[in-house]
């Protein structure tokens, strides 16, 4: 456990610096204890409702690549929530404090046990760190908040369960406004006057439910898809190929959706990146110059060597007589396998009708062949999604998509090449997408037998610099309370392609024998 604050009888906050300034070096060395043993006395005088926050995260400062990304300093971000919290909810006491994963989630529930601790605030800062687990089996009320282009992944994964399994004790906040966290934090006041767990969740979710923003679905602009009849999708489907690095490893081909599958070696696309040919990344780098809108911390040889790896890509696809590739980018470029990003690279082939998919994640790919072929030719966006209440708005984030989202046909937008978000690195993609359109977004399950879909209107790109560099805003079609389950169920990848392709969906899904899940 690293506790970040220390309370005294005076009800003053001292933080740890100024702690360790006034030369308290044995309470320093338990600053678990010193934080409860300080807080107990106020709240006997006091007796106001004590809550913990416990921020669950890798570390003050991120040392590694992650979101939000390399080098991000979370303290500022915490100070500012506690202030705000202490100011907002008067009659609350507030003690934080900071945990990696279940070890010092445990170590602060064990010190708790005598610290008259009335509830908790658990902040999902990093994504997969497994600290709410901990906290959510004393079976006090617990309040579960999304640090947004942070904790996203694993608070929908994680809530999603909670959510499923019907956990009476937690309740959640998805909202970039600091007010609606402390709409949600008020209901602690509950717990002292004798309401339990499960009345305060219920009261959690009145409070999300009233600050959600209200209003209709935007209207959209007209947008005519023509889709192919669904025979003839089925029939092309199986007519392609999808190839997919993960490894070291070349396996038997399988398939996915009647998509053949081939696992191949990180070897082979290392060695056609070597050998793609120098001038003519060059050429391409020199496209992607006058195309693109913005180049930021991207240098010239970043950029051939990605020119060469959608070259190698390209090469790899030609010779296997495929149409999609995906790979496991991060695992590769960091295991010294291969020596480009392959993001750039992507954003080119879903340009020109062919599919890149990120992480190896062929269940994304075959959604991906699946919608290009349905639509004739409209790319699909692999995100990692984020929710906003506040908004109503489910945020579309990945380093990676086209940036002519009705096909290779179609109107071009704007795109930015920047550095990958995670790590600061490499050469990724800002697709500035285009707003005011519905979009579709699925993914297909061989194995469930089911396709996930929502729909949903664009309505904004967010610039936002933390995580991932496309963030594309858009307000669902349905309710946005029912968007929060399946997440655990279904994993945190979606595929997002432009167009009201709901009846040509369920028409695919008939044809392929998979149920419609509809998740909002």
């Amino acid at each position: 456990m690293k506790s970040r604050e220390f309370m005294d009888c005076s009800r003053r906050t001292i933080n740890r610096r100024d702690f360790l300034r006034r030369g308290c070096a044995a309470c320093a060395a338990l600053p678990g204890l010193a934080a409860v043993s300080g807080g107990l006395a106020c709240a006997k005088a006091t007796e106001k409702t004590r809550i913990r926050i416990v921020y669950s995260l890798h570390g003050p400062r991120q040392e590694g690549p992650d979101w939000p990304n390399k080098g991000f300093d979370f303290v500022p971000v915490m100070d500012r929530f506690d202030n705000e919290l202490a100011r907002r909810c008067p009659g609350i006491e507030f003690i934080s404090s900071l945990a990696t994963g279940p070890e010092e989630a445990a170590k602060i529930v064990e010190e708790d046990k005598s610290a008259a601790i009335d509830g908790y605030l658990v902040f999902q800062m990093n994504c997969w760190n497994r600290v709410i687990q901990t906290v959510a089996a004393t079976g006090k009320p617990v309040l579960y908040a999304d640090f947004q282009f942070g904790g996203s992944g694993g608070f929908l994964v994680y809530n999603a369960e909670f959510l499923r399994t019907g956990a009476p004790n937690v309740g959640f906040v998805a909202s970039s406004r600091i007010e609606d966290l402390a709409d949600a934090a008020r209901c602690f006041k509950m717990i002292k006057k004798g309401a339990k767990p499960a009345e305060f969740t219920v009261a959690v979710g009145r409070a999300r439910q009233a600050s959600t923003l209200k209003g209709a679905v935007p209207e959209c602009r007209a947008d005519l898809v023509k889709t192919l009849p669904v025979d003839d999708c089925v029939k092309r489907m199986k007519e392609s190929k999808i190839l997919a690095f993960r490894d070291e490893k070349a396996e038997p081909a399988g398939n996915v959706l009647g998509i053949p599958v081939i696992f191949l070696p990180f070897s082979e696309l290392n060695g056609a990146w070597a050998a793609a040919d120098r001038e003519e990344s060059r050429e391409v780098v020199d496209s992607w110059r006058k195309a693109a809108s913005k180049i930021q911390g991207v240098d010239q040889a970043t950029l051939e060597t990605s020119a060469a790896m959608y070259l190698g890509m390209k090469a790899i696809l030609k010779k296997h007589g495929a149409n999609a590739v995906t790979v496991n980018c991060l695992g590769g470029f960091y295991g010294g396998h291969i020596h480009a990003y392959p993001c750039l690279g992507f954003h080119q082939l879903l340009n020109e009708g062919l599919v890149g998919a990120c992480e190896c994640d062929v269940r994304s790919t075959a959604t991906m062949v699946a919608l290009t072929t349905l639509t004739g030719g409209r790319p699909g966006y692999i995100s990692d999604p984020v929710i906003d209440t506040s908004k109503r708005q489910i945020i579309y984030a990945h380093c990676v998509a086209s940036n002519r989202a009705f096909g290779p046909d179609g109107a071009a937008n704007p795109f930015e090449i920047l550095t990958h978000s995670e790590d600061r690195q490499g050469a990724s993609v800002r697709s500035v997408l285009p707003a005011g359109y519905m979009t579709t977004t699925v993914e297909f399950e061989q194995a469930r037998k089911q396709v996930l879909m929502h729909r949903a209107a664009t309505v904004a790109n967010d610039p936002d610099d933390r995580a991932c560099r496309t963030k594309l805003c858009a307000v669902p079609a349905g309710d946005i309370e029912k968007l929060f389950r399946e997440w655990d169920q279904w994993g945190w990848h979606r595929v997002t392609c432009y167009g009201d392709l709901k009846e040509p969906v369920h028409g695919l899904a008939d044809a392929l024998g998979l149920e419609v899940v509809e998740e909002a």
